[in-house]
């Protein structure tokens, strides 16, 4: 995704056994839980020649919210969390890319959950590209973005008895990508 790698221009798709979809959230003050979802589909266009030409979507099914604890994940997939009956997708849209170093780039997008939709911008890293054994080329991506899930509607959560929450609002969701150019 520089001038130097232009052999990267054309469409991609997400590889899913390779590319992971996550997030981490505060619990009880003390630690963190970590999580990502197992079913996902991505497309995009990379213009290496020209960054802001490039585009990308995301669909992820939200009922494949997975923490490790099987009764957490039946949790969040109800209204309390992410209502995944009313709701069954989460979607990125690009609005934007702009690269901001030799390998950095900033994806602006509309990130949308329990059908509210918000701009954020998500900090990319491009981690190298590589010929597979099968002669596909892959490019790799990793970054991260800290959300607010109340500004999507998720608001649930109990109180503490020594003060605080039991679930933080600020959510960072991360990526690790690998994206196979289609021929």
């Amino acid at each position: 995704m520089s001038t130097t790698l232009p052999r990267l221009t054309g469409e991609y798709v997400l590889d899913p056994t390779h590319t992971r979809l996550g997030f981490v959230a505060r619990h009880a003050m003390v630690t963190k839980v970590h999580g990502s979802f197992q079913e996902f589909e991505g497309s995009a266009h990379l213009d290496s020649e020209d960054p802001g030409h490039s585009n990308a979507r995301v669909t992820i099914r939200a009922g494949s919210i997975d923490t490790g604890n099987q009764q957490r994940d039946q949790h969040l997939r109800t209204n309390d969390f992410l209502d995944v009956p009313h709701h069954p997708e989460i979607t990125f849209v690009t609005t934007a890319v702009e690269q901001v170093g030799t390998i950095s780039y900033h994806v602006t997008g509309d990130l949308t959950v329990k059908a509210t939709t918000r701009p954020v911008t998500i900090e990319l890293e491009y981690t190298g590209n590589a010929v597979d054994p099968y002669g596909n080329l892959r490019v790799g991506l990793e970054g991260s973005v800290a959300i607010s899930r109340k500004d999507f509607g998720v608001n649930w959560n109990a109180a503490l008895e020594g003060g605080g929450v039991l679930v933080s609002d600020r959510i960072v969701l991360e990526f690790d990508i690998s994206a196979v150019k289609q021929k």
